[in-house]
């Protein structure tokens, strides 16, 4: 197995746990029924949710989507709206204190499928970022994990050998998406096991 130059986390449930629950409760104070409606909406339009992740959809084409959905357009203006949506997230601090430990011997790498609005009202400003030599973002590279154009990417801007790269994602299909292009990967399910299995194929820790 090739020695592993990069390491490229995911965001979302890795070093950010969210929470759509919290914007459905606050939605529903201000408006009956409203949070739920959203939540329906986007179950049962997940594609136009992909298109905006994937950058194919702009904040306003997508958001004031959601606010018909909710029928808060009286309450809670567009600004308004996208930070509820986006106070979604805490911090898993066992996850963000690990970058600084890998840092010396690792090129760092972000690889996340999100939408601008998340990034600007919800977690731009979180320090651990800083950690990371680029950050790949859905919405500006054009695809979504598991898009093999995504993974390519990083590939595109590290110069590495696509084994080079280790990929640390919570869901399984995206990693299986960065294994055929020829990365090796873990899924994510805890900080203990994260810690195990980095072990493994490192030495270190």
């Amino acid at each position: 197995m090739s020695k592993i130059k990069a390491i490229v986390f995911d965001l979302g449930m890795v070093l950010i746990p969210f929470n759509y629950e919290l914007a459905v409760n606050r939605l529903n104070l201000l408006k009956p029924g409203a949070g739920d409606r959203v939540m329906n909406f986007v179950k049962e339009n997940y594609h136009l949710f992909r298109l905006f992740e994937a950058g194919k959809l702009t904040e306003n084409e997508y958001i004031p989507q959601l606010m018909k959905a909710a029928g808060t357009g009286e309450v809670v203006p567009h600004e308004k709206f996208c930070r509820i949506y986006s106070e979604i997230f805490s911090i898993n601090y066992d996850v963000a204190e690990l970058l600084e430990v890998l840092k010396p011997k690792y090129r760092l790498f972000l690889l996340s499928n999100t939408n601008p609005v998340h990034r600007k009202y919800g977690y731009a400003g979180f320090e651990f970022l800083q950690h990371f030599e680029k950050l790949f973002y859905s919405d500006e590279v054009g695809a979504v994990k598991p898009e093999a154009a995504i993974y390519q990417a990083v590939e595109a801007y590290s110069g590495l050998k696509p084994e080079e790269h280790l990929f640390i994602d919570d869901i399984e299909d995206y990693i299986n998406g960065a294994k055929r292009c020829g990365w090796q990967g873990i899924q994510f399910f805890n900080y203990r096991d994260l810690l195990g299995k980095l072990r493994e194929l490192t030495g270190d820790f």
